[in-house]
């Protein structure tokens, strides 16, 4: 079974992107230029140092639901949630069933 990720990254100037992928790694290899050609245009002009945060969960749907909802949250919440990712119903329960999700350690 493909496990998706939704994930949280630092840009060089301190903004986050938030983005989905089956492969945490990879992704970041590509944001962060390791591998040419897949950089998203924001990773791209901005530069990724680390990921923040990943949460998983079971499908492309449920994924691509969490990331939509951390996009809309300002960045102030953003930064608390990556504090406190382990409560993300703390910020997300009206949104989405936070139960779909698993939050994963990425060094």
């Amino acid at each position: 079974m493909i496990m998706y990720y939704t994930y949280m990254l630092r840009c060089a100037d301190n903004s986050i992107y938030t983005g989905i992928t089956t492969d945490v790694a990879r992704r970041f290899a590509e944001h962060s230029g390791q591998i040419a050609g897949k950089c998203a245009k924001y990773t791209e002009s901005r530069k990724a140092v680390r990921i923040d945060a990943v949460w998983k969960s079971e499908n492309r749907e449920t994924a691509s639901r969490l990331e939509y909802y951390i996009k809309k949250l300002p960045k102030n919440k953003k930064e608390q949630l990556i504090d406190d990712r382990d409560n993300l119903k703390k910020f997300l329960s009206d949104k989405v069933d936070c139960s779909a999700y698993k939050p994963i350690n990425f060094k």
